[in-house]
């Protein structure tokens, strides 16, 4: 099953399990978010939205909130000794989808607990 979704002006098609950066949304790291616009629902008999499906929404855990590559708007305007140099990053939420939900439902998986680093016991000095 899969699902076409809008956020931040733009589509995506996400199956569950699948890692995709977003604009900035709200949202701590390690929490579930639910994204409610949903444009497609496919599978065995595909539902289209008019313009969203309803009831239908998709949980994803945020994974973390980061900063994308530098662009750099550089303006030159020759023979006139006029530059302008102006750079930009957009703000980055990376999701991993947990599931794709109907009819209203709530979503029934949680955020996955972090591995915790095994370290080596410290031998005693004697």
């Amino acid at each position: 099953m899969f699902a076409v979704i809008k956020t931040g002006g733009r589509q995506y098609r996400v199956v569950p399990n699948d890692v995709l950066e977003i604009g900035k949304i709200a949202g701590d790291v390690g929490t579930i978010v639910q994204l409610g616009e949903v444009l497609v629902l496919g599978g065995d008999t595909p539902v289209l939205g008019t313009p969203t499906v309803a009831g239908a929404s998709v949980a994803a855990e945020v994974l973390q909130h980061k900063r994308g590559a530098k662009v750099i708007a550089f303006k030159k305007r020759r023979r006139k000794n006029s530059r302008r140099k102006r750079g930009y990053r957009d703000e980055l939420t990376v999701l991993r989808i947990t599931e794709i939900l109907a009819d209203n439902a709530k979503p029934t998986i949680g955020p996955r607990p972090k591995k915790e680093k095994v370290t080596a016991p410290a031998e005693a000095a004697e």
